[in-house]
């Protein structure tokens, strides 16, 4: 099963844990499983008006960002990370 990398924020919804091993083909389905087993943690992830990934999270799976977000597939022994995305601004110099 898919290895799941719990963000910092979350680690109290899963009794304190860093990493959890949760069922599931796709991020949809370990997102909806990692609900099951640690209730409240899809309210982190998951924007139900938009049906996908909070805005601001970035999913990795295996080393690779995703672009496909919850429709992205994992194998059994896939690795996953929802960090937090980082953007780039602009920056000004003031004289």
């Amino acid at each position: 099963m898919p290895e799941v990398w719990i963000p910092p924020r979350m680690q109290t919804l899963a009794g304190g844990r860093e990493q959890v091993v949760i069922d599931g083909a796709s991020v949809r389905q370990v997102v909806n499983n990692l609900e099951k087993a640690f209730p409240g943690m899809k309210d982190f992830l998951y924007d139900s008006e938009e049906d996908d990934l909070i805005a601001g999270i970035a999913v990795v799976v295996d080393g690779e960002v995703s672009q496909l977000g919850l429709l992205e597939r994992v194998r059994e022994d896939s690795e996953i990370h929802f960090l937090p995305a980082i953007g780039g601004g602009q920056s000004q110099i003031v004289n």
